[in-house]
C-alpha cells in the first residue's frame, strides 16, 4: 500500500507526469512493494524553499507504505528518486528531500490490513 506524493517546483506535461508515475512503480520493489496498489500524487509547479532560498528545480517527495523496509532499502529508493527526478526533469539530487513513513494502520475498500 505505498504512496509517493512528489511536491516539484517544475511545471510538467501530462507525458512527463505519466513517466515519473510509471518510473516509481518500476523501483518501488527496492522497498519491497509492488505497483499494484501503489498510489502517486504530483503537486508540479509547487513553491519550495530550500536555505532561505526559492528553488527553480527542486522537489520534496514523501514516500508512506504500509509496514516498514530497511534502512538500506530507504537508501537505495533515495538513490533511484533523485536518479529518476535528474533524469527526467532535470533536478539535481542536492535539491530533493525524500521523507519514509512506515504505516501500522492503512485503511482501503472499507476496511484496514
Amino acid at each position: 500500500m505505498p504512496f509517493i506524493d512528489s511536491k516539484i517546483t517544475v511545471k510538467m506535461t501530462e507525458t512527463q507526469k505519466e513517466s515519473l508515475k510509471s518510473e516509481l512503480g518500476r523501483v518501488l520493489p527496492v522497498l519491497g512493494k509492488s505497483e499494484r496498489y501503489l498510489m502517486v500524487g504530483i503537486a508540479d509547479g509547487y513553491d519550495l524553499y530550500l536555505g532561505g532560498e526559492k528553488l527553480d528545480k527542486g522537489a520534496y517527495v514523501e514516500v508512506s507504505l504500509f509496514g516498514q523496509a530497511s534502512s538500506a532499502a530507504y537508501e537505495k529508493m533515495t538513490g533511484e528518486i533523485c536518479r529518476i527526478l535528474g533524469q527526467q526533469l532535470d533536478i539535481p539530487g542536492d535539491k530533493v528531500y525524500v521523507t519514509y513513513h512506515g504505516v501500522n494502520d492503512w485503511g482501503w475498500n472499507g476496511s484496514n490490513f
